[in-house]
């Protein structure tokens, strides 16, 4: 048999090669498109700035910030218009406070905790955004959720009724379903539960104990936004009460006023009815009328930083 020379061997050596790696070259190509092509398809794009921050006036909003964002509010109520000069319409007259802090440990969860003026509390609270609004419309509303635990920290004594630690301790849940319907109008509804474990109660004619309210308590919120330029917004918002109770059933809630963002904070001023801050507080006791005119103004201050 007549030997083949060495460059014979070596040619069909690395045409053989060549035959079996173009094919498998084009082959990891194609896999390598499918594969960018699923990563594209999988990415999403949110909507962002639904709203420019966590409150509209006296509500939560769907919106939870970035991870690793720290946030500290300073919420203020004055008192009611009603006493014209005598307080300078509310200025002068008793006011309410709170001090927050909240952080974003994990995208889309905020946890935080705050001290208030009204019955000394604490709170605690969290937010959830279990939807978001994409841009593509496939997910059409954002929805958070949001709860709190707030306890009061009076002394105990004949006013406060306190018999045991849960009796200091009240709820609030709620959930959020908003849409950025253009982008200067955003909009908002929320369905809102506050429970109480301990209320106040009358003596009737018997001389038994009467509860002056349920302990727990059922609300609907709407709120909305519009952008007048690109750092100033009118905001709205109004709450309904649902539940009726058997003695002061709360007023509804009206507010109008505007909100200035910039980089790191968010402004609000308004006027609105309700003269508390801590939501279960004033979806159950407010007692402002706002048909006569019992508003107060109130503001909001939120700053930002991103670690």
């Amino acid at each position: 048999m007549k030997k083949q020379p060495i460059r014979y061997i070596l040619a069909g050596v690395l045409t053989a090669l060549c035959c079996i790696a173009l094919p498998l070259a084009s082959l990891q190509a194609q896999t390598d498109s499918s594969a960018a092509k699923l990563v594209a398809k999988k990415k999403v794009a949110y909507t962002k700035y639904t709203f420019e921050g966590n409150f509209i006036m006296d509500e939560q909003t769907v919106m939870v910030p970035s991870a690793k964002s720290l946030e500290f509010v300073f919420q203020h109520r004055f008192g009611t218009f009603n006493n014209g000069f005598t307080d300078l319409f509310g200025i002068f007259g008793g006011a309410h406070i709170r001090l927050g802090l909240a952080y974003t440990p994990i995208d889309r969860l905020q946890i935080g905790a705050g001290i208030y003026s009204e019955n000394m509390g604490v709170d605690i609270n969290a937010k959830y955004a279990i939807l978001k609004q994409t841009k593509d419309g496939r997910i059409p509303v954002s929805i958070s959720w949001y709860g709190n635990v707030q306890m009061d920290t009076r002394k105990k004594d004949a006013s406060t009724l306190f018999v045991t630690f849960s009796d200091r301790l009240s709820f609030f849940n709620q959930i959020m379903i908003a849409r950025k319907v253009t982008e200067k109008l955003s909009v908002q509804g929320s369905f809102n539960v506050s429970h109480f474990n301990n209320l106040e109660g009358y003596l009737d004619e018997n001389g038994g104990v009467q509860p002056m309210y349920k302990n727990t308590h059922l609300s609907f919120s709407l709120a909305g936004r519009y952008k007048i330029t690109d750092k100033f917004s009118a905001i709205a918002a109004y709450c309904q009460p649902l539940t009726q109770h058997p003695m002061n059933n709360p007023h509804p809630n009206v507010s109008l006023g505007g909100e200035i963002r910039t980089s790191g904070h968010t402004f609000q001023v308004y006027v609105g009815n309700y003269d508390g801050i801590v939501p279960q507080l004033s979806n159950l006791y407010n007692q402002n009328d706002y048909t006569k005119g019992q508003f107060l103004i109130g503001f909001n201050i939120d700053r930002f930083w991103s670690f």
